[in-house]
């Protein structure tokens, strides 16, 4: 029994690599789908890879490595700029895993919880993961394509920005994503369905209009993310909010509705703005309204066993009667 358990470690961990990997590199695919260009250099505005890295690391731990960094090499190989593997590729990916792997050691110091019922789940998540973690990978990146020739080093920072916002788009839109639908429990009230049913068609209905219109309708999007935190919590709100994305990054790369005759700077900023201003939009206030309800099913059982609890003293402790009053006058 020892020794099949042995043999079967091994299998386990090489078939988590294979399919992180082929993740990965699935991910980077469509993400190369939609490129932007920005001072000469080709860039994603959302980066999904980073997102199913930090979510891989969260869910199997620091062995995820391996996978990571195989589907990063076979996403940089498949690039016309990098059809052999050069030192500046294996730089590149270097960057992409060390960053993610810093990421989860940075949520793994605050005790961060998969499940993002707490606010300072969110917050982290966005701060130390997103933020904070992926200027490795942008720093590195960039910054061997300037030490080879390849971009001009007073380019620097706006490609910088640039590929710095997409890796963390990819951490804010698909990893949580990712979380959730590992946990998801499906709800089975008929009218949750009705309600998601009438959700789906307002949010395919409105979204490719804000996107594409030539009126600046973006602002629309939010009332249906606000209504789809408030009733389906993280799932409902980070599908709204991956959608949109995905719409307005379509119609950025289109040059069409409100990021038409615009700059590639002006679309990249204008872009990546509306994209992370919807991200954190959907993760704090589904993240604050999951901790409130929480916290009043916390307090709703506590109730309730305390109601159990006085039950079950009164039942054997009958309350004794008050002694009968004293009557005036003498017999």
């Amino acid at each position: 029994m020892v020794a099949t358990q042995e043999m079967r470690r091994p299998a386990v961990f090489a078939l988590q690599t294979l399919v992180i990997a082929a993740c990965y590199y699935g991910a980077g695919r469509l993400g190369l789908m939609r490129r932007l260009t920005v001072e000469g250099a080709v860039f994603t505005p959302i980066w999904p890879p980073t997102g199913v890295a930090v979510a891989a690391l969260l869910l199997l731990g620091i062995r995820a490595c391996l996978g990571i960094a195989i589907g990063a090499l076979l996403v940089v190989l498949s690039l016309s700029s990098f059809s052999t593997l050069q030192p500046s590729a294996a730089g590149i990916v270097a960057g992409n895993t060390v960053a993610p792997a810093c990421a989860y050691l940075l949520l793994r110091s605050v005790r961060f919880r998969s499940d993002l019922s707490r606010l300072r789940d969110g917050l982290a998540l966005v701060f130390l993961a997103a933020l904070a973690a992926m200027t490795i990978s942008a720093t590195v990146d960039v910054g061997l394509l300037v030490g080879t020739d390849k971009l001009a080093l007073g380019d620097f920072w706006p490609v910088w920005l640039a590929w710095w916002v997409g890796d963390a788009m990819g951490v804010l839109i698909v990893t949580p994503l990712l979380l959730i639908l590992y946990g998801v429990r499906m709800p089975i009230d008929m009218t949750r369905w009705k309600e998601a049913a009438v959700l789906l068609v307002a949010v395919g209905a409105t979204v490719p209009i804000a996107t594409r219109s030539s009126i600046s309708l973006l602002f629309l999007v939010y009332p249906l993310l606000i209504w789809a935190a408030l009733r389906f919590e993280l799932p409902g709100s980070l599908a709204c909010a991956l959608f949109a994305s995905v719409m307005a990054t379509v119609a950025a790369t289109e040059d069409v509705g409100s990021f038409q005759e615009l700059s590639h700077t002006e679309v990249m900023v204008k872009l990546q703005a509306f994209n992370g201003t919807m991200a954190l939009t959907a993760l704090l206030l589904s993240a604050v309204i999951t901790e409130q309800r929480n916290t009043r099913r916390s307090v709703e059982m506590a109730c309730q066993e305390l109601v159990q609890v006085l039950e079950h003293l009164t039942a054997g402790n009958p309350t004794p009667r008050p002694p009968p009053a004293e009557e005036d006058g003498h017999a």
